[in-house]
């Protein structure tokens, strides 16, 4: 006598950290789960789940300067993926480091602003602080040329008031030149002052940075 046999159900797999991350956003995943999405792998030594809290352990312990040589010291980890989590790292200082830092001096606010003197093309830059001038955001507020950026007050301001900011710093950068500025440059500063004093908000300060220098609006008495 025959029996019917029943058809094998596909066995229910837990749902991968991808798509937890995926439907609970990123806040979701701890810091070792974070580090395997960005590796997408492991080693075919070392499961992805060993490697990435080696990598956390490496993270928690190490200054920046020595990152990549202590990452690559972890088994089952080269250049590739040392340059990848060490990049991660930079980049998220670099968007969150200014964040309620108080800024008194325009001194204060370079370190902040630094990298965007890096870009081939001007970047206007807009930092929104509240009354105690501590930073809430620091912003792109428009791209241009080599030596050139197009910046409207509309542009600039929108997002501060959108923020409740008190004050702003404008920076942009000189990709092929000193840092002096030019005539249009403290053209557009008027302009921007005139626009933040009918808007309610404080001009604090205009910077241009280099490579090498920066030079303060403020410092040199042109506000």
């Amino acid at each position: 006598m025959e029996t019917s046999k029943k058809p094998l159900l596909p066995r229910k797999q837990n749902p991968s950290i991808r798509e937890l991350t995926l439907k609970n956003g990123l806040s979701f995943p701890s810091d070792a789960e974070l580090v395997m999405l960005m590796l997408g792998s492991g080693s075919p030594d070392v499961p992805i789940g060993v490697l990435s809290q080696k990598i956390i352990n490496v993270l928690n312990g190490s200054p920046s300067e020595e990152l990549v040589g202590r990452l690559k010291e972890i088994k089952g980890i080269g250049d590739s993926k040392a340059l990848a989590v060490a990049a991660a790292v930079e980049l998220g200082r670099r968007r969150n480091a200014h964040f309620r830092a108080r800024i008194r001096t325009p001194a204060d606010i370079v370190p902040y602003l630094k990298h965007f003197a890096l870009e081939v093309k001007e970047h206007f830059i807009c930092a929104s602080m509240n009354g105690a001038h501590e930073v809430l955001n620091i912003r792109v507020a428009s791209i241009g040329t080599t030596n050139r950026t197009l910046i409207h007050p509309r542009e600039i301001f929108a997002e501060p008031l959108a923020e409740h900011a008190s004050a702003v710093i404008c920076c942009h950068n000189h990709p092929s030149g000193p840092c002096e500025p030019s005539q249009e440059d403290k053209d557009s500063t008027r302009a921007l002052q005139e626009a933040a004093c009918i808007l309610g908000i404080t001009f604090l300060d205009h910077i241009i940075i280099t490579k090498e220098s920066y030079f303060s609006f403020l410092e040199h008495g042109l506000l």
